[in-house]
C-alpha cells in the first residue's frame, strides 16, 4: 500500500500534508487500482479529500472494478463526500464494471442524502445496469421506503424491467418489503407484471414465504391462480418451496388445489417431490387436493413421493386414498419407482399396504427388475420376502428361503428375467439372493442371451464366477450364434452406458479377468458366431489388448488356428478400428500381415483409408506390401491415403522403397495416387507426392491428368503446385480439352491466368483447340464469365479469333451473357467479331436473336451489325428469331432495326411464313403488324403455300383473322 494511502486511512492530516509536500505521487495506486483520493472517499474525509483534490488528484479515477471515488462516496453513505466531489467535477455517469451508477450505489445503501445531491446532477434517474436494473430497482430491493419515493417523486419509471423482466414490484415482493410494495401499487404499479418467466410478484412473494405481502397483493385484486411460464401457480411455487404459511393463506383465500402445470403436475405433486414440502403436502390433503392425480407422464403424487423416499409423505397419501397400484404412461407403479431409486423403507410401506409386487411395469418389468438392475440388495431382498406368508425349508439345509410370491422367472418383454437384470446390474448379493430363491441361471431372452451373457457384456466379474460357480453353461450361443466369451472379449461396445462411474482401466481389468475366468472354465476361444467371427476377431475389433494377447495364447493351445475364420481377419478389424496395440499383438503372435478380405483389402489398405497412421506404422514394419490391390478399382494403399488426405499414412507408405515407381501406380481408370490426392483437394498430400516422385502428367483412361482435376475444380493451391513440378498445361483429354478449357468453363479465372503464364510460349501460336474447334474463350464466354475472357484477353488475345467460326462472341450472345459479349466488342478484335460467321454463314446477330435477353441483340445492332444479313439458308437474324418464338427479338429487330420483312430463305420463306409454320402467333402478328405490302401477305413459298396455309393448318385463329382483314387471298392453291 502507498504511504500516503495508509496516511489517509489513519486520518492524519498532518502525514498527508507532508507526503504532498514532498511531491509523492497523489494519484499512487494500490494493487487494486485505488487511489488516496478513493480511500478519502469511502472513509468521508472531506478535509484530506480536498487536500488530495488541489493536489491535483484524479476525481474520476477507476480501480480495478471501475469504481470511482463517488461511488465509494456514495456507498459509505457520506452526502459531504459526495457533495464535494459533484462540486470539483466528478462524472456522475460513470460506471463500474456492472454498469452502475453511483446513484444505484446510493439507491442500494439506503443513502437519502447522497441519493439527493446526485439527482440534482442527472438528466435521467431511470438509467440500468448491467443487468437492466435501475436505481428504483436497487431502492426496492434494499426496502428503503423512503428512497423510493424520492425516486418516484424524481421521475423514475415504477415499471421499469430489468433483463429478465422484473420490475421493481417484484424484488420488492421477493424480499418481503411490503411498505415498499404497497408505495409501489399506489403509486400505480401493476400487481400482475410478469417476467420472461411470467411470474408475477405473488408468485415471488410466495417463493420466499412472504404472508404479509402475499396477503396484501391478494387484498389488492391480484389473481390467485395465474400461472406462470411453466403453468405454476403461487401455491404450486408455495409448495415446492416448502413456504406452509404461505400454502395454507392461498388454500384459505380459495387457490385451487388441484390446477395442474403445463406438465400437467398438481401443487400436491410439488409438496410430494419438494425437500420441505412435508406439512404442504398435509394441508393440500386436508383441504381436498386429488391424491390420485396424474400428471402427462401419468404419475401421480405417490410416484413422486416415491422418486426421492418420501416415507412420511406417503403414508399420508396412502392414508387419505393414494391409489397403491396407480400406473404412469410406462406401466411404472410407485413400487417400480420406489425400488428402481432403492428406497427400501418406501418398499416396505408399499408392500404393507397391498402393493401388488408382481405388476409388470416398464418393458414388462417387476419392481424386483429394477431393484437388481440398478443393484439395490436391501430393496431386493425385501421384494423377494413378499411372499414370505409361509416359510419354504430346504429338505437338505433346512435353511429358510425368501419366496416373491410370484414366479421370479418370469420375463420382460424382451425375454429378460430377474437373473437377467442382477447379472447386468453386478449386484453379487441381489444375485445369490435370486438363486437361492430358484432363478433359472440357463433361462434366455428373446435373443437367446443367458445370465452369463449379460454377465459377460457388463464386465462383471464377480457375477461372472457366481453364475458359472453354479452350473450356468460357458459355451451356451445366442441366436446370433455369440458365447459369453464373445462377449466379454468385446465388453466396451455392449456395456451398460450409465457405468460412467468406472475408470477405462478399470473396466479393462475386469473385462480381462472375466475372459480369463471363462476361458479356465472351459470356455472355447475357436467358436465362431453366424458371421464366422469368434471371440479373437471381437477383441481386435474392440481393442481389448490383454484380453486378445489371452485369447490368441489359449486359441493356439487349442485348435493353433482361430484367425482364419471369418470373412474379415482380427488385423483388418484392430487396423480399421485404430487400435494399434491389438495390431501390435496379432503382428507380434505370426499373423500374416498380407491377408486380404473378400474385396481384395489388406489390413494396411484399410489402416490407410481410416487414417490411423499408427497402425500404418507397425503394419510395414512388418513388411506389410504397398502393391496389393483390392478388387474393385484396383487401389492400393496408396491411392486410398491420397483420396482420403491422410498425409501422415502417405508419407509412411511414399517411405517404402519396395517399388521405385510407387508414387505412379495407377488403378482400373487409369488414375495415380496424385490424380486422387486432386480430386479431394489434399494440398498437403499434392505436394508429398510430387516431392516423392509422382510424375505430374500420367493421363487417366480419358486422357485427363491431374491437372486437368485440378483446374475443373478451382484447387488453386494444388494448381500451384503442379505447375511448380512443370506440369503440361497444354495436355489434351480424349475430346481435346486441356486444363485451359475446364478453367475456363467453371469460371476459374486465377487458376486460368497461372496456367496461361505457365504455358509452353514455344507453343502459343498453335490454336488452343478442342475436337470441335472450340477454345477456353469459347468456353468462357459461352457460360459467361467475364473475368476468364479478361485474362485471355490480357494474356493470350489472339486465342479470341482462333478455333471454332462459331467465334466466342457468338456464344456469348447465344446465351444470353451481354456483359461477355461487351467485354468482347470492347477488345481490339470487337471490329472483326460484329461481322463474324460461322461455318453456316451465322452471324453474332443471328446468335443474339435466339437469347431469352435482347440486350446482347441492342449491344450487337449499336456495333453495326448488319441487320439484314442472312446465313447459307438465307436466313436474316429476324427470321431465325420468328422461327424460334423469340417475340421479344422480333419487335426490337422490327421496331427499332427496321429489318427488312421482305426477304427469302432458300424455300423462300418469309418470317411471317416461319412464324406460322412454328405456330409463334405472337411474332406473327408482330410482323403483321408491320407488313404494308399486300404482296408479302400473299406470297408463296416453294410449295405455294401462303402464310394464311400455314396459319390455317396450326389453329392461329387470330393470325388468320388478321390476314384475311389484310387482304389475304383465300382461293390460293398450293402444291398439296
Amino acid at each position: 500500500m502507498p504511504p500516503l494511502v495508509q496516511a489517509v486511512f489513519n486520518r492524519n492530516t498532518d502525514e498527508v500534508q507532508l507526503y504532498l509536500h514532498k511531491k509523492d505521487e497523489v494519484n499512487a495506486l494500490d494493487q487494486e487500482r485505488r487511489t488516496p483520493l478513493h480511500a478519502a472517499a469511502w472513509l468521508g474525509d472531506v478535509h484530506i479529500m480536498d487536500l488530495l483534490i488541489t493536489a491535483g488528484a484524479n476525481v474520476n479515477a477507476k480501480d480495478h472494478m471501475w469504481l470511482t471515488p463517488l461511488h465509494r462516496a456514495a456507498a459509505s453513505r457520506n452526502e459531504r463526500a459526495v457533495g464535494l466531489l459533484l462540486r470539483k467535477g466528478a462524472d456522475v455517469t460513470a460506471r463500474d464494471k456492472f454498469w452502475q451508477t453511483a446513484l444505484h450505489i446510493a439507491s442500494a445503501n439506503r443513502a437519502m442524502r447522497c441519493t439527493e445531491a446526485l439527482l440534482s446532477h442527472i438528466s435521467s434517474v431511470n438509467m440500468a445496469d448491467r443487468t437492466g436494473r435501475s436505481a428504483l430497482h436497487h431502492a426496492a430491493q434494499s426496502g428503503c421506503h423512503e428512497m423510493v419515493k424520492l425516486l418516484l417523486n424524481r421521475g423514475a419509471n415504477l415499471s421499469a424491467s430489468d433483463k429478465k423482466e422484473r420490475q421493481p414490484i417484484h424484488w420488492a415482493a421477493y424480499l418481503g418489503h411490503l411498505e415498499v410494495v404497497k408505495l409501489l401499487v399506489s403509486q400505480g404499479s401493476d400487481k400482475s407484471c410478469k417476467d420472461k418467466r411470467g411470474y408475477t410478484p405473488l408468485h415471488a412473494a410466495a417463493a420466499s414465504g412472504h404472508v404479509d405481502v402475499v396477503k396484501y397483493l391478494l387484498r389488492n385484486g391480484a389473481e390467485i391462480d395465474e400461472p406462470n411460464s411453466f403453468g405454476n401457480t403461487a401455491l404450486h411455487v408455495a409448495c415446492y418451496m416448502g413456504q406452509e404459511a404461505v400454502a395454507n393463506e392461498l388454500v384459505n383465500r380459495g387457490a385451487n388445489v388441484n390446477q395442474p402445470n403445463q406438465r400437467g403436475f398438481s401443487p400436491l405433486h410439488l409438496a410430494a417431490v419438494s425437500t420441505n414440502g412435508a406439512l404442504c403436502l398435509e394441508l393440500l390433503v386436508n383441504n381436498g387436493a386429488d391424491v390420485n392425480m396424474q400428471s402427462k407422464e401419468g404419475k401421480s403424487p405417490l410416484h413422486m413421493a416415491a422418486i426421492h423416499g418420501r416415507f412420511t409423505r406417503s403414508q399420508i397419501l396412502i392414508q387419505n386414498g393414494g391409489e397403491i397400484d396407480c400406473v404412469d404412461r410406462y406401466g411404472n407403479t410407485p413400487l417400480h419407482v420406489a425400488a428402481m431409486y432403492g428406497h427400501e423403507l418406501l418398499i416396505s410401506t408399499l408392500m404393507t399396504n397391498g402393493a401388488d409386487t408382481a405388476r409388470q411395469g416398464i418393458h414388462g418389468m417387476f419392481p424386483l427388475h429394477l431393484a437388481v438392475l440398478y443393484g439395490f440388495s436391501d430393496c431386493c431382498r425385501k421384494l423377494l420376502s413378499s411372499g414370505q406368508l409361509y416359510s419354504i425349508v430346504l429338505s437338505m439345509s433346512k435353511e429358510h428361503v425368501l419366496s416373491a410370491g410370484f414366479d421370479i422367472n418370469t420375463p420382460d418383454e424382451f425375454g429378460r428375467t430377474c437373473l437377467h437384470a442382477a447379472a447386468s446390474g453386478g449386484n453379487t448379493e441381489c444375485l445369490n439372493l435370486l438363486l437361492s430363491s430358484g432363478a433359472d441361471m440357463n433361462k434366455k431372452d428373446r435373443f437367446g442371451r443367458t445370465p452369463l451373457h449379460y454377465a459377460a457384456a457388463n464386465r462383471r466379474y464377480q457375477c461372472v464366477v457366481i453364475l458359472v460357480g453354479a452350473g450356468a453353461e460357458v459355451n451356451e450361443p445366442d441366436r446370433t450364434g455369440c458365447t459369453p466369451l464373445h462377449y466379454s472379449a468385446a465388453s466396451t461396445a455392449f456395456c451398460r452406458v450409465d457405468r460412467g462411474q468406472q475408470s477405462p482401466e478399470d473396466g479393462e481389468k475386469e473385462s480381462f479377468m472375466c475372459v480369463e475366468y471363462l476361458l479356465d472354465n472351459g470356455a472355447d476361444p475357436c467358436l465362431c458366431n453366424s458371421k464366422g467371427y469368434n471371440a479373437v476377431h471381437y477383441a481386435a475389433a474392440h481393442g481389448n489388448k490383454q484380453s486378445l494377447e489371452l485369447l490368441l495364447l489359449m486359441s493356439y493351445n487349442t485348435s493353433g488356428d482361430a484367425e482364419s475364420t471369418g470373412p474379415v481377419s482380427p488385423l483388418h478389424l484392430a487396423a480399421e478400428a485404430g487400435h494399434w496395440a491389438c495390431v501390435s499383438v496379432l503382428v507380434e503372435s505370426g499373423t500374416c500381415v498380407d491377408v486380404l478380405d473378400s474385396a481384395g483389402r489388406s489390413a494396411l489398405y484399410v489402416a490407410s483409408q481410416r487414417g490411423h497412421a499408427r497402425c500404418v506404422e507397425l503394419l510395414l514394419s512388418q513388411s506389410a506390401s504397398c502393391l496389393l490391390t483390392e478388387h474393385c478399382n484396383k487401389w492400393t494403399p496408396l491411392h486410398v491415403a491420397a483420396a482420403s488426405g491422410h498425409t501422415d499414412c502417405l508419407q509412411m507408405l511414399l517411405s517404402r522403397k519396395e517399388e521405385p515407381d510407387l508414387p505412379n501406380v495407377s488403378d482400373t481408370e487409369g488414375q495415380t495416387p496424385l490424380m486422387l490426392a486432386v480430386l479431394g483437394g489434399h494440398t498437403d498430400g499434392v505436394l508429398l507426392l510430387l516431392e516423392r516422385g509422382a510424375c505430374p502428367d500420367p493421363r487417366d483412361r480419358k486422357g485427363r491428368t491431374a491437372l486437368h482435376r485440378a483446374a475443373l475444380l478451382g484447387w488453386e493451391d494444388c494448381v500451384t503446385a503442379l505447375l511448380s513440378h512443370n506440369a503440361a498445361v497444354l495436355t489434351k483429354d480424349v475430346q481435346g480439352r486441356t486444363a485451359l478449357h475446364l478453367a475456363a468453363s467453371c469460371g476459374h479465372a486465377e487458376i486460368l491466368a497461372r496456367m496461361l503464364s505457365a504455358a509452353d510460349h514455344t507453343n502459343s501460336h498453335h490454336p488452343i483447340a478442342d475436337c470441335h474447334g472450340f477454345t477456353p474463350a469459347h468456353w468462357a464466354a459461352y457460360h459467361g464469365h467475364e473475368d476468364c475472357l479478361e485474362v485471355l484477353l490480357e494474356i493470350k488475345p489472339c486465342s479470341i479469333e482462333e478455333g471454332n467460326p462459331f467465334t466466342p462472341l457468338h456464344c456469348a450472345l447465344m446465351n444470353g451473357h451481354s456483359g461477355s459479349a461487351e467485354i468482347l466488342l470492347n477488345s481490339s478484335f470487337g471490329s472483326s467479331l460484329v461481322h463474324a460467321r460461322d461455318a453456316k454463314g451465322r452471324t453474332p446477330l443471328h446468335a443474339a436473336s435466339v437469347a431469352e435477353d435482347v440486350s446482347g441483340l441492342l449491344l450487337i445492332l449499336r456495333m453495326g451489325a448488319d441487320i439484314n444479313a442472312v446465313d447459307h439458308s438465307g436466313r436474316s437474324a429476324l427470321m431465325v428469331a420468328a422461327d424460334r418464338g423469340k417475340s421479344g427479338a422480333v419487335a426490337l429487330l422490327l421496331h427499332r432495326a427496321k429489318a427488312d420483312l421482305s426477304l427469302l430463305d432458300v424455300n423462300r420463306n418469309t418470317a411471317l411464313h416461319l412464324a406460322c409454320s412454328k405456330a409463334h402467333e405472337m411474332c406473327a402478328m408482330l410482323i403483321l403488324k408491320e407488313i404494308h405490302n399486300p404482296i408479302l401477305i400473299n406470297a408463296t413459298n416453294s410449295m405455294l403455300q401462303m402464310p394464311l396455309h400455314i396459319a390455317a393448318r396450326n389453329g392461329l385463329a387470330t393470325v388468320v383473322q388478321a390476314l384475311l382483314n389484310r387482304g389475304a387471298t383465300v382461293l390460293a392453291v398450293d402444291e398439296e
